[in-house]
């Protein structure tokens, strides 16, 4: 399998570019893999990189998307930040990926036993360990925590039922933000150039369910 050129690019469509990645989590879960010479594909991209998707995902080391969709080097833009939330540099980078270096598809995809939203939960506990940035990083998980808690029921990571609702509520919200925070991918998704979709990997089997 070679690397995309400015030509094959040209005639990837977001359902295509979708199609693209569930063959390739497909081939990971049965343990093969595209054959590619990734040297290669060092030599091919040398100039220039024509990517057919932009995924956001969590800087957990079981999620790399490379890896769990089989994608090679020029293939994907790979956005990570611990939560797979948005910010304004992250919709900037996403901009870029769709407007600028003509990717079809925008992926944000969560995990499940999420570590950073268990720090959401339990944020009373690690504001106790005093780093700062950390602190204000899982600040970020605090108002859909309050959104879809039950009453009576425990903020905890222990609370497993509790923690899936996050993640699944957490990649909503950020398609949510990416819709609302950048008339560009909007603009873009409503003329069809691009899809925005939202997924979950299961880091115990390696499925990537699409939401």
């Amino acid at each position: 399998m070679k690397a995309h050129t400015s030509e094959t690019q040209a005639t990837i469509t977001p359902e295509k570019a979708l199609e693209f990645l569930k063959e390739g989590n497909q081939r990971f879960v049965n343990n093969l893999k595209a054959n590619r010479d990734l040297l290669e594909q060092v030599n091919a991209t040398r100039t220039g990189q024509w990517p057919f998707a932009v995924i956001l995902s969590c800087i957990d080391s079981r999620t790399s998307a490379e890896l769990i969709f089989d994608q090679g080097l020029g293939d994907i833009f790979s956005v990570r930040i611990a939560g797979n939330f948005v910010n304004q540099d992250i919709l900037g980078s996403m901009e870029f990926g769709c407007n600028v270096a003509g990717s079809k598809l925008v992926v944000v995809l969560g995990h499940t036993k999420c570590g950073a939203l268990k720090g959401g939960l339990d944020s009373a506990a690690i504001e106790g360990l005093g780093m700062d940035n950390l602190n204000h990083l899982i600040g970020h998980f605090d108002p859909i925590i309050k959104n879809i808690i039950k009453d009576g029921e425990e903020r905890s990571s222990k609370n497993e039922d509790l923690l899936e609702r996050l993640n699944q509520q957490n990649v909503k919200n950020a398609i949510d933000e990416i819709r609302k925070q950048s008339s560009t991918l909007r603009n873009l998704e409503n003329e069809g150039k691009i899809k925005v979709v939202g997924a979950n990997y299961d880091v115990e089997t390696g499925v990537v369910t699409w939401l």
